[in-house]
């Protein structure tokens, strides 16, 4: 079934910014066969840990049963892990996938859960909402007690509140940072998107991870920044982003009401514009 909408509806002739930058050319496909332009400007990029050794070191006791559970926050990470594996120690393949298998999974998410999938395997717990809250609330009705918990942290945020909670729980936590992000695009470009904004010619700009947020936001003055935001709409891909948005001042004018992907993202940009008919007013 095609995913393509109708031409001449409510993306025709749209100028849509799109700060993503691993699924971007998905992201712009999805827009352009609804007849939007798309402005690429990837502005942070996701690499392998500078330093593979914590990671392998991770693995290895993950491999010899070192967890009870495991806690992925993103499918990125499972990605990244399987990757240090084939780059820096084939051997651990077999033995990480099964105590992959053995372990209790738990997902932030569905994201982390299509990632399992890919495995042939899949989450006893999926937290719902796919935030640190929902994860947070999936596991309280759970006893943690003497658990070895696995937690694979979403970039090298340490997530201190989720590991609070499972040590006021009474588990241990092991994690492991497979992935870092960095900046993606030079400082001109940053300086390009924002004068494009300013300038009122972009209709939206679709944000999809909070990384994107605050790279912008530290490009420039904060009040610049949001000045240039009020002239266009904002549009988040789920609770997380928007919730940055927010801390950032900046209201989200579509958001899916649930399924966090660019589908339906997309979806919610064709809804905002069939309803208004205009961007930013």
């Amino acid at each position: 079934m095609s995913d393509a909408g109708p031409r001449g509806a409510s993306l025709e002739g749209k100028l849509i910014a799109v700060p993503e930058t691993r699924e971007l050319d998905l992201f712009v496909g999805l827009l352009e066969r609804r007849g939007a332009r798309a402005l690429r400007f990837p502005l942070v990029s996701i690499q392998d840990a500078p330093d593979p050794g914590p990671v392998l070191h991770w693995l290895r006791a993950f491999a010899a049963g070192g967890c009870d559970d495991l806690i992925l926050m993103t499918g990125e990470g499972l990605r990244r892990l399987r990757g240090c594996i084939a780059r820096h120690e084939p051997s651990l393949e077999a033995p990480f996938l099964a105590a992959l298998a053995r372990v209790r999974r738990i997902t932030r998410g569905p994201k982390p859960a299509r990632a399992l999938r890919e495995l042939g395997l899949r989450p006893q717990v999926e937290a719902d909402p796919p935030t640190t809250a929902g994860v947070i609330a999936s596991l309280g009705s759970l006893d943690l007690r003497g658990r070895r918990v696995g937690l694979q942290l979403y970039g090298i945020e340490p997530n201190l509140r989720l590991q609070a909670f499972l040590r006021g729980a009474g588990a241990s936590v092991h994690s492991v940072a497979p992935y870092v992000y960095a900046d993606g695009a030079s400082a001109a470009v940053v300086d390009e998107l924002l004068a494009e904004l300013n300038a009122g010619r972009v209709d939206a700009i679709a944000f999809t991870s909070k990384q994107q947020i605050e790279r912008l936001f530290r490009s420039a003055d904060a009040a610049q920044v949001r000045a240039a935001l009020s002239r266009t709409a904002v549009a988040a891909v789920g609770p997380v982003v928007a919730e940055t948005l927010a801390g950032f001042g900046v209201p989200v004018r579509a958001m899916p009401g649930e399924s966090w992907f660019m589908k339906p993202l997309t979806a919610e940009l064709e809804a905002l514009f069939s309803s208004t008919g205009a961007a930013g007013s």
